[in-house]
């Protein structure tokens, strides 16, 4: 067993930045013909002319993965130019704020659509690809906000929550047929998206100063590590890996109170 991905095909939706992309160059790197899947046509190819530039095979698919029509579409034409998938990685996302009462329906099923609803429909059409070829591998990428909750983010926080049960039951589902399925839970994570939601705010150097100071060590995660973890599950060394999530947090789980509380808090010691 181990991470080398030569002969498979591995679908990453998002794929354009962030942690998608990072996932894209280190399939790529470890030989698989990867399928970037996003709306963002630019960072698309720029990220397939990186990967082609380093030796690698990717190609661009650009689709709206909440039109159902659009990704049936999607599956058949990367189908037809891999041969197969066997890895897909369900990456695409956003961030929009507001509670269950100032939330329009409008603003609900935007955030539903493009977190959640995505990665029913781009799993919908794969999996029959995955079994024929004799298993594969899901993974989802969930969030911290899977197992606990950021206030004023209803609807993403609901997204996330859906995310974990969608790969539970695709993993309890679909396991005779060879598929694993996997959600992991980043923390704050330095991205492009990260970055726009802190722009939000009058004073966006706090906000990151504020996601650094969440985690354990004190800094915020890279889409690299996420993808360093995406990658394992998705390879034949998490081959007993199924239904799980995997924080992929810096330990932001883990402080009770969190790490303000710990450093302050009772029971804190002053050095």
């Amino acid at each position: 067993m181990n991470m080398d991905f030569q002969g498979k095909a591995v679908v990453v939706t998002g794929g354009a930045s962030g942690i998608g992309r990072a996932c894209a160059r280190e399939f790529a790197s470890r030989h698989a013909a990867v399928a970037i899947v996003d709306r963002d046509s630019k960072n698309g190819e720029e990220a397939v002319a990186e990967i082609h530039g380093a030796g690698a095979s990717a190609a661009y698919f650009n689709c709206d993965v909440t039109n159902a029509a659009e990704v049936e579409r999607l599956v058949g034409g990367v189908v037809a130019r891999f041969g197969g998938i066997d890895v897909l990685v369900n990456n695409a996302g956003i961030q929009r704020y507001g509670t269950v009462a100032s939330l329009s329906l409008e603003e609900w099923d935007e955030v539903i659509n493009a977190n959640l609803k995505s990665a029913f429909l781009v799993s919908k059409y794969v999996l029959p690809f995955m079994i024929a070829r004799g298993g594969g591998s899901i993974v989802i990428t969930g969030s911290v906000q899977s197992a606990a909750a950021q206030r004023n983010s209803a609807h993403y926080v609901v997204s996330k929550h859906g995310l974990l049960g969608l790969a539970r039951s695709i993993a309890l589902d679909f396991g005779k047929q060879n598929i694993r399925a996997n959600c992991v839970l980043p923390g704050a994570i330095d991205t492009p998206l990260l970055r726009w939601a802190a722009n939000l705010d009058s004073h966006p150097e706090r906000v990151i100063q504020a996601c650094d100071s969440m985690h354990i060590r004190g800094k915020m995660g890279t889409a690299e590590e996420v993808a360093h973890v995406i990658v394992f599950l998705a390879s034949d060394l998490a081959s007993f890996v199924t239904g799980a999530a995997i924080p992929v947090d810096g330990g932001l789980l883990v402080p009770v109170g969190g790490m303000s509380f710990q450093e302050s808090g009772t029971g804190a010691t002053k050095a």
